[in-house]
């Protein structure tokens, strides 16, 4: 869980690149001496030979063209970040940071100058041809090594033109919502899981630090209430902020001879390390923090300052992309057994209706005087509550399009109203017929 945490750390990548550009340059400087030593004159016919001057004039032209493309790409991705970050929200940053076209072209010209750099040291020039030292593969792979980085920048002029683009942006969060619906909401629950009671009392496990909850890693949880004999029930979810302190989840002793006020050091030494805190939140487990970046994608886009209603209805339709396969599910039982039967752990999910709270209570707000992103709020709402195979999905539903029913009334454009309505009007038999059918 953690490890998945370096692909939101844009310097990872081309770290891990600049090294192997290191280690590379001494593996070859290496290979160039031993075949100096054993094959002499074996260059003949293979590699372009430039002599130590030339080595080092063609090296050095290499390594301070790449530093200086690195950069120049450099502030283009900070300048496009800036855009998105004022346009779009500050949220969507994450997504040019994590990007892995952005790391490695950074990657690929920061490896390449230091490779180039590893292999100037290596040359010596000395008084006679048997004292002069250039390591001609080294050297040719520097140069093959330049060409890449030149298809490298036309790459990422076009990556970074492309991924500015609302479409794409809003892909890309979109298939983050899609991934988190698939771990947390699968079609087929685990083998282990049941329908869960809410059991009251219980020892209290509190947070041994403050931050998001990022993470919960589920499986640790159940092997330790396994191994301990125990049931471990979570209060918090991915998503939620904690305080140093706070209660995240309560342990019930199954043995009634052996009642704990307070958990054993070793459970909550295990909840602990199966929550991971950050600094702010991340899709991977956290529904609503994907949902909310394109909710506020579409709310930005109608503020008065930007004024694109379309880009509000793209947002909208990738959150139907996302939402309604979700809704196409039964809410997911939160029990855990051990191979015996025994509930050992009591998971938590976000309910769907709380999705629904974040999305069209933004709507209602921001998009009354927006027909264009009022229309696909409203299929949206209609995408949803036909798909659900809850009652309370779809009453849920049903209700928010009863608030933007009546909100709409503050409105001044009588042609929006009565259009708006019709639709309402519409998308709410198609639920009610949904729910005469199930």
């Amino acid at each position: 869980m953690r490890l998945t945490r370096l692909r939101d750390v844009f310097w990872f990548l081309p770290l891990v690149m600049g090294i192997a550009a290191i280690v590379l340059a001494q593996v070859l400087v290496q290979v160039d001496r031993a075949l100096a030593d054993d094959t002499p004159g074996w260059q003949s016919g293979f590699f372009v030979r430039v002599g130590a001057s030339g080595g080092r004039d063609l090296l050095g032209a290499i390594g301070g063209s790449m530093l200086a493309v690195a950069a120049t790409s450099f502030s283009i991705t900070i300048s496009v970040l800036a855009t998105a970050s004022s346009t779009y929200g500050p949220r969507l940053v994450r997504n040019f940071m994590n990007d892995r076209g952005n790391q490695f072209v950074l990657g690929m010209f920061g490896a390449t100058f230091l490779y180039a750099l590893m292999v100037l040291r290596a040359i010596t020039a000395g008084p006679t041809v048997e004292t002069t030292f250039v390591p001609d593969i080294a050297v040719n792979v520097a140069v093959l090594l330049a060409v890449v980085d030149v298809l490298v920048l036309v790459y990422f002029i076009n990556h970074i033109a492309s991924s500015i683009q609302v479409s794409t942006l809003s892909a890309r969060v979109r298939s983050e919502l899609d991934a988190v619906v698939e771990e947390l909401y699968p079609e087929h629950g685990p083998a282990e899981a049941e329908p869960a009671p809410t059991p009251g009392g219980g020892a209290p496990v509190t947070s041994s630090g403050s931050g998001f909850v990022i993470g919960i890693d589920e499986a640790a949880l159940l092997r330790a209430a396994i191994e301990h004999d125990c049931l471990i029930a979570l209060v918090i979810r991915p998503g939620d902020h904690l305080v140093e302190g706070e209660l995240v989840a309560r342990v019930h002793v199954t043995d009634p001879d052996r009642p704990e006020r307070s958990p054993t050091p070793a459970v909550a030494d295990a909840v602990g390390s199966a929550i991971d805190l950050g600094e702010t939140r991340t899709p991977y487990q956290d529904i609503q923090f994907a949902v909310q970046q394109l909710t506020e994608m579409a709310v930005r886009a109608l503020s008065p300052g930007t004024n694109d209603p379309y880009t509000a209805h793209n947002a909208l339709n990738e959150l139907a992309a996302g939402l309604v396969p979700l809704a196409r599910r039964h809410a997911p039982e939160l029990g855990r057994t051990d191979d015996d039967g025994v509930l050992r752990l009591i998971v938590t999910r976000l309910p769907m209706q709380e999705l629904i709270d974040d999305v069209f209570g933004a709507v209602r707000t921001y998009a009354l005087d927006a027909p264009i992103a009022m229309t696909a709020a409203i299929m949206l709402a209609r995408r949803i509550g036909v798909a659900a195979v809850d009652t309370d999905v779809r009453d849920h539903v049903l209700a928010h399009l009863d608030l933007i029913h009546d909100a709409l009334g503050r409105t001044d454009d009588p042609v929006n109203i009565d259009f708006c309505r019709g639709e309402i009007e519409q998308t709410r038999a198609a639920v009610e017929a949904s729910n005469q059918r199930a």
